[in-house]
């Protein structure tokens, strides 16, 4: 069977929602993953009822990434925990709208060796367990990602594998290559511990040293024994190609080229 390739509209942030889709149906999109972030949002709120009726009349399905700059919810301020949770339950509301298959959430950065990391996976434990009650009745899952680098990641790779064991199943993996090249993670391996609750990979390239969210092929990233593993294991989850802002759309079409010839099953 075909695998259905998903696009970020990453690549066009700050533009109109709305024409993004258009566009990026143009170029190739199965699906399109929501990047709920620049001016454009600001009151989007307001016409989620409307957008969300021009959404499900186009002949594509939708993932949605609650706003991912000034985001944290195990940020050491108060009020910017609980910012960031209101923002993602807004996203999640969004998301039962538009049926998308599942909401990206970063369960947080520690930005300073002298806060506790132990503190930050419990606030991140907290508020996913919260967010797993309210997106439930919404039929919506919950794609915790791998973020933070530099010494940001609140996880280590095996916290990491190991941080759903007690949490809902409405939650499960979402996997960014770019984000565990980053930190020297063991991607094929990371990938069949989570292989059962792996809901999707954000796929993009980079050299080790920052998070440029390159075309697949351009940076470090072992592609090859990603594939193989994904072969062998039978893993079937989303592909999501997460381009950086402003990477010519045709080289997200290369993209899904790309990933449709190394896992054809044919």
């Amino acid at each position: 069977m075909k695998r259905k390739i998903c696009y970020s509209d990453l690549p066009l942030v700050s533009k109109d929602p709305l024409k993004n889709v258009h566009d990026l149906i143009e170029y190739g999109a199965d699906k399109v993953e929501l990047l709920m972030d620049g001016e454009k949002w600001d009151d989007m709120e307001k016409s989620f009822k409307k957008l969300s009726s021009k959404l499900k009349e186009l002949p594509i399905g939708y993932t949605i990434h609650p706003p991912a700059w000034d985001i944290n919810l195990t940020s050491e301020n108060k009020a910017i925990r609980e910012a960031s949770f209101f923002e993602y339950k807004k996203a999640i509301e969004f998301a039962g709208m538009i049926q998308a298959s599942h909401v990206v959430i970063h369960p947080g950065f520690c930005f300073s060796p002298v806060f506790d990391k132990r503190l930050a996976k419990q606030r991140a434990e907290d508020y996913i367990h919260q967010l797993c009650e309210f997106a439930k009745p919404l039929n919506v899952k919950l794609a915790i990602e791998n973020v933070g680098y530099n010494g940001s990641s609140i996880f280590t790779q095996d916290e990491f594998i190991s941080f759903l064991e007690n949490i809902h199943d409405t939650a499960g993996y979402l996997l960014d290559i770019g984000h565990a090249n980053l930190n020297g993670w063991d991607i094929p391996q990371i990938m069949k511990q989570t292989k059962d609750r792996l809901i999707a990979l954000h796929v993009h390239d980079n050299n080790g040293t920052g998070d440029d969210h390159l075309p697949i092929g351009e940076g470090t990233v072992p592609w090859q024994e990603i594939f193989k593993t994904i072969h062998e294991q039978s893993i079937d989850c989303q592909l999501i190609l997460e381009y950086a802002p402003g990477t010519p759309l045709e080289k997200l079409r290369e993209g899904k080229e790309i990933l449709l010839k190394e896992l054809s099953t044919e």
